[in-house]
């Protein structure tokens, strides 16, 4: 199986990187993209490459070689990277719920509310979050001992793979780490939750069908990134620490670290009419341009005829 599953991953790994880095570029060059949905939807984009370029590469490179090795330091580098970048996006669901609260339930107010200023707070409001709750996870972590086996049962250095390896006494810290994963989690999802129960509740009252279809259009794809992710991930870290569920666990693990960044930006390209409008102005650009470059390089291979000179 493992040349199957290299193909595989390998072939979602470099889809994931060309639809993400291209929506980023989308959102960065093309004005009619300069909102603050699409702001958000940037940063996630961002937040989806680097999360994925965090743990497939070395997948990737263990199934190409078959080495299964990695040392300490590269272990806790990848578990700190991927622990931060987890708690970063849900922080930024939340943004882009409140986004979609206010465009939904507050239409008069939405430009005087969701200023500038507001999402740039609400986008390094996310990133610090993310970083200071991995960041005491890691200082918590590093104070282990481990004496063997050395052998974690993942594909990746999840938080509680690594405690598992350890002969600490590892009791405090596992309670410590549930109560700052509630901390730090928790607050984002239930105000996702609510924005959305707010959502519905104004969209059911909308009067027309046509109107309730429009309303529900703009915020159905966040609903479906934001069900997919804290679906997959309670299903991970809710379900029983079994011997008999880790199999279970790591299936859901594949799902939420390596096929969600790829499905995030397909849901938001195909469901989404500015962007697919905004990708076919950048596609009749590039062959525009082409086009303009083969008519400059026929014109210098075979350049048109003085005309003849008038003799008097």
């Amino acid at each position: 199986m493992r040349i199957f599953l290299l193909v595989v991953f390998l072939v979602v790994y470099i889809m994931t990187m060309i639809a993400n880095l291209l929506l980023i570029f989308l959102v960065l060059t093309d004005q009619h993209l300069h909102t603050p949905m699409y702001f958000f939807l940037g940063n996630l984009s961002c937040l989806e490459t680097l999360y994925s370029s965090a743990i497939s590469p070395r997948m990737l490179t263990s199934l190409l070689t078959g080495d299964r090795t990695i040392s300490v330091g590269q272990c806790f580098v990848q578990h700190y990277f991927f622990q931060t970048l987890a708690a970063v996006e849900c922080y930024l669901l939340f943004a882009m719920s409140y986004d979609r609260y206010l465009a939904i339930c507050k239409p008069l107010h939405y430009v005087s509310l969701m200023n500038s200023k507001l999402c740039l707070q609400l986008a390094a409001g996310s990133w610090i979050a993310g970083l200071f709750a991995s960041t005491i996870t890691m200082i918590l972590m590093s104070r282990l001992i481990f004496c063997g086996p050395n052998k974690i049962n993942h594909f990746f250095c999840d938080t509680f793979p690594i405690i598992q390896l350890s002969c600490s006494n590892t009791i405090v810290l596992r309670t410590l780490i549930l109560l700052l994963v509630s901390v730090f989690t928790f607050p984002p999802f239930s105000l996702t939750l609510m924005s959305y129960v707010y959502i519905i509740i104004t969209i059911l009252r909308i009067p027309s069908t046509t109107g309730r279809q429009k309303a529900f259009s703009t915020c159905s794809s966040h609903l479906i990134v934001v069900t997919i992710y804290y679906g997959t991930i309670a299903a991970v870290y809710v379900l029983p620490d079994s011997t008999s569920l880790k199999d279970l666990n790591k299936a859901f693990s594949v799902f939420y670290t390596i096929l969600t960044p790829l499905i995030n930006p397909l849901v938001y390209s195909l469901r989404n009419k500015d962007v697919k409008e905004s990708l076919r102005r950048f596609a009749m650009r590039v062959l525009n341009g082409t086009q303009a470059m083969d008519r400059k390089n026929k014109t210098l291979l075979c350049p048109r005829k003085k005309p003849k000179e008038i003799l008097k």
